[in-house]
Parts: structure tokens; C-alpha cells; sequence
């Protein structure tokens, strides 16, 4: 069930040219261990202009929008949570086109699901995503995925943890980090 939307969702988001990567419980099912995940969470490497052409994309697919006020929801939150309503499965649209976010949707890896190339974030663009969101369930996913992918760009991934480091309050994304892979 999951392999048919996730193979929907790139084969629309690749028709209407919205560059995007899936990141979060699926990708660490393609790096780590199997594990139970709900939803799908898709970073899209476009702003919230483009909610135009994400909703059209959903409607395709099809999915139902989440919010009742979308355009409201999305400049408030920068997400536009979405559902497959036969299946239950719930997927939410991240809007971001920072430098970092681009130049990972540029490093995607793309699977085969279902006979379409469906773009996931990098094993490294991964472990900067659940280091930088910092949940319990992220750092244990980032200690499997290391562990599990031994030759991953360890460089890469420091010089972006110091990047947001410095861009950032706690300043504790290379730290959580290095004690994860020492």
C-alpha cells in the first residue's frame, strides 16, 4: 500500500516538475531497519507559492488536504498535511527551499517502486534531517542508520550540523552527532 502511493506521489510531483525528496519513516525503512511508520513526509524543494500546483499534484494522486483554511494553514506552517483516504495514510508536503534543502533534493537517491524512480533524500541528507529534528524515535533512527550504512560522507554531515549550529540557539546538532557515531 505504501509502494503504490509513494510511486503516485513521485510519478505526480516529477508530471507537474516539483522537485522533492521523501524523508522521515520511509527513508529510514530504505537505510536502517524495518519499523512501524504511518505516513509520508516529503520535503518539496519549492516555497508556498506553489501550493497551486501541490493541490493540483494531491488531486491527481488523489489526496484529501488536511486543513480547512489551506492557504492560511501553509503560510503559517510551511506543511500541507494531506491523506490517501483509502488507505488511511497520511502525507505531509514540506515546503522549503533553503540552500541546504536544494542541494539535498539534488543528492536524492532515486528507488524503483513499482517501475518508477521515486527520489529519497541521501543516507546523509537523512541523518542531518532526524539529528536536526531531535526526537527520542530520530536519534535511535540515525543509530541505526549509521550503523547499517558504514560508508556514509561523515564530512558532509558535520560541515551542515556546524552550519546550523551556528544558525542556532541550542547549537547542539554536531554534538548530538559526533556522540551518536563515536
Amino acid at each position: 500500500m505504501f509502494g503504490r502511493i509513494l510511486s503516485r506521489l513521485g510519478a505526480c510531483l516529477d508530471k507537474n516538475n516539483l522537485p522533492y525528496m521523501i524523508i522521515g519513516g520511509q527513508a529510514v525503512l530504505l537505510y536502517g531497519e524495518p519499523r512501524l511508520t504511518r505516513d509520508i513526509d516529503i520535503t518539496l524543494g519549492v516555497g508556498a507559492d506553489h501550493l497551486d500546483i501541490l493541490l493540483l499534484t494531491i488531486e491527481q494522486i488523489p489526496l484529501k488536504p488536511l486543513p480547512k483554511d489551506i492557504s492560511t494553514f501553509v503560510k503559517q506552517t510551511m506543511v500541507l498535511p494531506s491523506l490517501d483516504e483509502s488507505t488511511g495514510i497520511r502525507v505531509d508536503f514540506i515546503f522549503s527551499f533553503t540552500p541546504y534543502e536544494s542541494q539535498a533534493i539534488k543528492r536524492a537517491k532515486k528507488v524503483k517502486i513499482l517501475e518508477y524512480d521515486v527520489c529519497f533524500a541521501s543516507v546523509e541528507d537523512l541523518i542531518i534531517h532526524k539529528v536536526f529534528a531531535g526526537r527520542p524515535r530520530d536519534i535511535e533512527d540515525v543509530r541505526l542508520v549509521v550503523l547499517k550504512n558504514r560508508n556514509i560522507d561523515i564530512s558532509y554531515i558535520e560541515r551542515w550540523l556546524k552550519e546550523f549550529d551556528a544558525a542556532s540557539i541550542q547549537k547542539n546538532f554536531l554534538t548530538t552527532f559526533k556522540s551518536i557515531v563515536k
